[in-house]
């Protein structure tokens, strides 16, 4: 999400970069046959490298809801000109993920609704008005609402003909609303239920509501160093209770679990507080300046980055034997594999992936 530059904080556009691009780099493989196994989705239960990056963005829109509707407010500016310009947002970013699932067949009867632009259109909307409306304490209670009511309605309310208190792939509360209100607009890979489904979008908001009390205490009167070891401390704290809520709550990013939200959350504050360390406290910017292009445009690239994805399937060129191929095999087959072997040869795709995304925003 990007916001008015006024106090702005490198670090937030640092972080926001390599989270962007940590996420252009798991979604775009050379190969999915040849992943680096933290670089690959957990299959059901667990955390990856590539769990991380959803909820480290979502953490990102809080703490950006934070620091520029804070200094808004200060200023005088009228609640009622915040809610257009929320609403306006909102939709613009529900709208460019329907696009990027519409894009390029444009098949309004298969159209997935759920998606990852559409899960943050949400979670801003709602983090942004309870954010408004509300102090500090509320806000954690509101956070720690949503997640409690979460975990409860997934531990109470049986399905119809079953129990309660599931937790396997397509056998549970959330996947069982997907299947009922989404029944033919859900991820393709599924079918029968959606990562970014309804009912798991209500912790989500939690997640980025954790990242509004980060974005609140930057703003605090406390020395840079102790808003340092602050985010450390909360961090580090969350990961403890996260972890100890997954004994009774499985980690888990399709479900958006609570354990999995509060561990999130605490690693989220911890990578913060380490990048405002070295860039805003200690000032070493230099190397973080390709980040701050992918974080500066961070919702650009990302379109850019998926409807670049699709093309490269829809094109295709001559293959071998007289028969045609994707234009993203041949470039993989003959760029990478030429010289380079399994996971290898798809991590370098991703990588040059990532810097032709980045030469296209240079301009920007």
């Amino acid at each position: 999400m990007q916001f008015e530059k006024s106090e702005r904080i490198v670090s937030l556009d640092v972080f926001r970069g390599l989270t962007i691009a940590a996420m252009i780099l798991v979604n775009n493989p050379g190969s999915w046959s040849n992943v680096y196994g933290p670089l690959r989705h957990a299959d059901w239960h667990g955390l990856n490298l590539a769990d991380l990056v959803f909820p480290l963005f979502l953490f990102i829109v809080g703490v950006s809801v934070a620091l520029s509707f804070g200094r808004r407010l200060e200023v005088g500016e009228r609640k009622r000109q915040l809610y257009v310009k929320i609403l306006r947002r909102s939709l613009i970013l529900f709208s460019l993920g329907l696009f990027l699932n519409a894009f390029p067949e444009f098949d309004i009867a298969t159209l997935r609704i759920p998606g990852v632009l559409q899960r943050i259109s949400v979670c801003y909307l709602a983090t942004a008005v309870i954010f408004l409306n509300t102090h500090w304490k509320a806000q954690l209670v509101w956070a720690a609402g949503l997640l409690l009511v979460y975990w409860a309605a997934m531990e109470f309310i049986p399905l119809p003909g079953g129990a309660a208190g599931l937790y396997e792939k397509g056998n549970n509360l959330t996947n069982w609303i997907d299947g009922r209100l989404l029944a033919g607009h859900m991820w393709a890979q599924s079918k029968t239920w959606d990562p970014e489904g309804i009912l798991s979008t209500i912790p989500a908001v939690s997640t980025a509501l954790s990242g509004v009390q980060a974005g609140k205490w930057l703003r605090s009167g406390g020395t840079p160093m102790e808003k340092m070891r602050g985010m450390l401390a909360a961090g580090a704290a969350a990961v403890a209770a996260g972890s100890l809520w997954s004994i009774l709550m499985p980690i888990n990013k399709s479900l958006w679990t609570g354990s999995y939200c509060v561990l999130t959350a605490g690693l989220a504050s911890i990578c913060l507080g380490i990048i405002y360390y070295l860039v805003d406290v200690r000032g070493w910017k230099r190397w973080a300046q390709p980040a701050l292009v992918f974080g500066r445009n961070a919702i650009a690239v990302y379109v850019l980055a998926g409807v670049t994805a699709r093309l490269l399937y829809v094109i295709k060129v001559p293959g071998g034997g007289g028969t045609a191929i994707t234009l993203k095999s041949w470039i993989y087959w003959n760029l990478f594999t030429s010289w380079l072997e399994g996971p290898n040869a798809s991590l370098a795709f991703s990588l040059a992936f990532i810097a032709v995304m980045y030469i296209c925003m240079l301009p920007l």
